[in-house]
C-alpha cells in the first residue's frame, strides 16, 4: 500500500490529498529518509510524520484494505512518540489559552482569577 494512503486509511490525515502533500513536503520519512508519496509500506517499518509541533513515531503492524474506524486504528500501528512530544504540544496550547492579545493592556482582577482556575 502507497505511504499516503496508508497515513490517510489509519487516520494520520484527514484527507488522501493532506497527506500526499504532507510527504511532498518531507514531513514524512520512512527509517530516517524523506518519502515520496508513491513509497510503499512495508510491515515493520518505522515511519515519523511530523504534525504541526509533534514528531510522531510509528511502527507499522498492518496494512488495512481501506479507512478504518478510530477504535480500529491501534490494530494497524503501534504509537512510539515520546511522551516529551505529546507534553510539549499540550504546552503550547496552554500557552495559546493564555496567550492575551496585544493592546488588552494588563489583566483584570477578573481575569486574574479565571486564568488562576484554569492552571488549578
Amino acid at each position: 500500500m502507497r505511504i499516503d494512503k496508508w497515513l490517510w486509511c489509519v487516520r494520520l490525515f484527514k484527507t488522501r490529498a493532506l497527506a500526499t502533500a504532507a510527504c511532498r513536503a518531507g514531513s514524512v520519512q520512512i527509517d530516517e529518509q524523506p518519502i515520496k508519496p508513491a513509497r510503499e509500506v512495508q510491515v515493520g517499518d518505522m515511519i515519523k510524520v511530523r504534525q504541526g509541533l509533534i514528531d510522531r513515531t510509528l511502527r507499522v503492524i498492518a496494512a488495512p484494505g481501506s479507512r478504518v474506524a478510530a477504535k480500529l486504528v491501534p490494530e494497524f500501528y503501534t504509537d512510539l512518540t515520546p511522551p516529551e512530544e505529546i507534553e510539549k504540544a499540550q504546552a503550547h496550547r496552554v500557552q495559546q489559552l493564555l496567550a492575551r492579545e496585544k493592546g488588552t493592556g494588563r489583566p483584570t482582577k477578573r481575569d486574574r482569577r479565571a486564568l488562576e482556575r484554569l492552571r488549578e
